[in-house]
């Protein structure tokens, strides 16, 4: 695979992206396990206060968990509330080709900026042919030229690798549909060749850690997707917004220190034990859905011991003891 020649490049598509930093939304639920609507809503209008993005249903948002009722119900919630459709890029990847279809419709009339598609992950070591129709299906099935599609490629959950070569096929057929990528492969050298190679045709690459974001912004990344970014918006828009500039080493060196310190963890528990925490000793905040285990007292004790000592804080996070009065 090599880059487009210069001067060939495809000229991107006049429709607004979002680009920035992006959370993959966390998903609170009540204690029945059903989604906790109102944490939901004020945890998204929070990160906006911080000026992020909102990657709804992705990995960290628990939506494999989620079904396609659950997913749709939460989108118009937060349309209802008042937050903009076009701070949205829900995740509308499934196994199923018809609720992949059914969601992208869905995110897709609703207004969202653009979508994240995981492809179909049960079947493992599956064609590039059969990724191609997949994805095909899906855009013609929902046929509308106001879809943005973001592949999503996390080939350590999938098992299902998003290559350079279906990016490629995919870009000719659909130039003005198929809008950029979520790389959370973890290997840094896999999103700058996406990058190089397709970056010039208004390609958007987000890497999928703040740990990369310096670099992937001066190598023409549009941002990053990070999980961490639930909880640590604010800092990791500052680097965002000033990578360019001197104090961009210091900036960085603080998100990194953060993000060590739940790599450390479960990353998701981990992220609900400090929404608790920082929320007011909100204990509702700490659910997740089996398979997964919340984070126990003694845990997150340390948890949150380790990132005070990095002086973290969630400032203006709503308070339990006043949105439940």
């Amino acid at each position: 695979m090599t880059p487009h020649a210069p001067g060939s490049a495809r000229p991107a598509s006049s429709r607004q992206r979002i680009r920035g930093v992006l959370a993959p939304v966390l998903t609170p639920f009540d204690d029945q396990l059903a989604p906790d609507i109102g944490r939901f809503t004020r945890h998204c209008s929070w990160l906006l206060e911080q000026r992020v993005g909102l990657a709804i249903f992705g990995t960290n948002s628990e939506a494999a968990s989620l079904s396609a009722a659950e997913r749709m119900m939460l989108t118009e919630a937060l349309l209802e509330a008042g937050i903009p459709a076009s701070r949205l890029m829900p995740g509308t990847g499934a196994c199923s080709l018809s609720e992949a279809v059914l969601l992208t419709r869905h995110a897709v009339r609703h207004g969202a900026a653009g979508v994240l598609a995981l492809p179909p992950f049960f079947f493992k070591a599956v064609s590039e042919d059969g990724l191609f129709r997949f994805y095909s299906e899906v855009i013609e099935r929902v046929a509308d030229d106001r879809l943005n599609l973001y592949l999503y490629n996390i080939p350590q959950f999938s098992g299902v690798p998003i290559t350079l070569e279906l990016i490629e096929r995919l870009l000719k057929r659909y130039p003005d549909i198929v809008a950029g990528a979520k790389d959370s492969s973890g290997d840094w050298n896999n999103s700058l060749r996406m990058i190089e190679a397709f970056g010039a045709d208004g390609f958007d690459v987000f890497p999928a850690s703040e740990s990369l974001l310096g670099k992937g912004m001066r190598a023409g990344a549009a941002g990053c997707i990070s999980a961490t970014v639930n909880v640590h918006p604010s800092a990791i828009q500052a680097l965002y917004d000033n990578w360019s500039r001197p104090d961009a080493e210091r900036l960085q060196a603080n998100v990194d220190a953060v993000r060590r310190i739940f790599e450390t963890r479960p990353m998701i528990p981990a992220m609900k034990a400090t929404v608790a925490h920082y929320a007011g000793a909100d204990e509702s905040w700490r659910s997740v859905r089996p398979p997964l285990v919340a984070m126990n007292s003694a845990d997150s004790g340390a948890l949150v011991a380790a990132l005070e000592d990095c002086g973290f804080d969630m400032p203006g996070y709503p308070q339990a003891s006043v949105v439940d009065a």
